[in-house]
């Protein structure tokens, strides 16, 4: 038994273990053959090693096959330690030049498609294209529920509001923005199906970017985009430039509609700052506030007199062909209750997502934002009491009408810094494609300020992030009667209709 194998097999159907011995010289061996199992299995597993390592060493390290080859074939003992030292020392003598690690091929495709990131929504999936001096722009929208009346004229009045070309502030190209709805919608109704909307490009002047296809223009996405793709745009900055929101403001249209449709929703943006002017808080009511007041001006500011110290400031730094940023405060009146959900895919975590992916966006404030860390907790708290309808109402506002990353049904309250329009006709100091610092002075036609017409852009990614929370809360919570002594309906109780027999 000395030189006898032992083995404890435990887990017997009877219970008991039980030891089993033998001895491989004298079982494995057959008659006639000088190897023992042990040795056959052994240089089955490392041919089948060699076969996937040679794939290795030709398919991801980009060794050449011959080499692969050599070092694959090996000879192998029982001794695997000495067989894998041996293929270290071999490794270890490769110049660098032939370890050049290819990751591309492992990817998935999955996250290979989804790394474009033109495309927004779960239930109400938003996908943009175009570019800035192509052919047209717009965006495919899929998700829409059927037999909502829809038409052109419905998306007509956002694209104007943000079209180039309105005021001396603004960019001078002049673009009719006109869109046309290629399908998704039948008779004026939607068919749940996707909805195609495309809007030409009728004023492209590719010329003036004859000095930007060489040099990076300052704080711009001309760098990075070259530093991520290898190439890029360079008219107008093709998926960079402010250009390709009119997809999102054309769905984002349809987006509102849906949700004043539903339940009233209505959503408003304003300038609120302008460089260094600064629209106080306590000036406008968020109760009464209307589109009228808001668009009562080229800068959308809802106060006449702040309005004229905003557009002073713009055309101060316009003459000079220089910019400045500002601030665009956006609310939400009606948002039904219970949108959002803990934890990652809170409501405010959705909405600065959203609207951070706008152009030239640097900031974004919530409820009482930053200055909420001024206060003390007895100061912040919203709190609650019941009103005359017996809902749940909080008698201040500083957690902005959601709580826990869930809609309260109080007033949605975020504001959104832009930066400064970062192609200016100033001099700036710069460098060249070919890694040589020169200067540049952008031509084209810019803004000078990018607030007044981010105004709308804002108001669409809010909508467009409201209506796929409200149809997530559909699929979540109201599948099955709702708890009607905590929950309250998203839809509000409406009168029976009288059909006609």
């Amino acid at each position: 038994m000395a030189s006898s194998n032992v083995r404890i097999i435990p887990n017997t159907r009877d219970g008991h273990k039980r030891v089993r011995t033998r001895t491989p010289n004298t079982i494995s061996k057959r008659e006639g053959c000088s190897t023992t199992k042990l040795d056959r299995i052994t240089s089955y597993h490392c041919n089948c090693f060699c076969s996937s390592f040679n794939l290795i060493l030709c398919g991801v390290l980009r060794i050449p096959v011959s080499m692969a080859s050599s070092l694959s074939t090996k000879p192998f003992s029982t001794d695997a330690l000495s067989a894998f030292a041996s293929l270290n020392s071999d490794l270890r003598s490769l110049s660098p030049g032939y370890l050049r690690l290819s990751l591309r091929p492992r990817l998935p495709k999955r996250l290979q498609i989804q790394a474009a990131g033109s495309t927004y929504g779960n239930h109400f999936r938003v996908t943009t294209y175009g570019e800035s001096h192509g052919g047209g722009v717009g965006c495919v929208i899929d998700g829409c529920p059927p037999r909502i009346p829809l038409s052109e004229a419905d998306m007509q009045v956002d694209l104007d509001r943000r079209r180039p070309g309105q005021s001396r502030i603004t960019t001078p190209r002049k673009e009719t923005d006109t869109c046309k709805i290629f399908s998704g919608v039948s008779e004026g109704l939607t068919t749940g199906t996707p909805i195609h909307v495309f809007v030409p490009n009728t004023d492209q002047r590719g010329n003036d970017y004859s000095e930007m296809s060489l040099a990076y223009r300052p704080s711009h996405a001309d760098a990075t985009y070259d530093m991520k793709y290898g190439v890029r745009s360079v008219q107008g900055g093709g998926r960079s430039s402010a250009r390709e929101t009119i997809g999102r403001v054309a769905s984002g249209a349809v987006a509102k509609k849906i949700l004043k449709d539903f339940s009233g929703t209505e959503i408003l943006a304003y300038v609120s700052q302008v460089h260094k002017v600064i629209l106080p808080e306590d000036l406008i009511d968020h109760d009464t506030l209307t589109l009228h007041q808001i668009e009562s001006n080229i800068v959308r500011c809802p106060d006449p007199e702040y309005a004229e110290k905003m557009i002073a400031a713009i055309d101060a730094v316009r003459v000079r062909g220089d910019s400045v940023g500002g601030v665009v405060t956006c609310i939400v009146r009606n948002c039904p209750r219970g949108l959002g959900s803990p934890v990652f895919d809170k409501l405010e975590a959705e909405l600065a997502k959203a609207v951070m992916s706008l152009p030239a966006t640097k900031g974004f404030q919530f409820g009482s934002g930053f200055a909420g860390t001024f206060l003390t907790g007895s100061e912040h708290n919203d709190e609650f009491y019941i009103d005359e309808h017996g809902r749940t109402r909080t008698r201040t506002n500083r957690s902005g009408g959601i709580q826990g990353g869930i809609s309260n049904g109080e007033i949605i309250n975020m504001r959104i810094a832009f930066k400064p329009t970062s192609t200016i006709g100033k001099k700036q100091h710069t460098v060249t494609r070919d890694k040589k610092e020169t200067e540049l002075i952008a031509r084209g036609r810019h803004d000078p300020c990018v607030v007044p017409r981010a105004v709308p852009m804002v108001e669409a990614m809010v909508a467009l992030v409201l209506v796929d929370q409200l149809m997530a809360q559909y699929a979540q919570c109201n599948l099955f009667p709702v708890n009607l002594d905590l929950q309250e309906p998203l839809v509000p109780e409406l009168e029976p209709e009288e059909v006609p027999f």
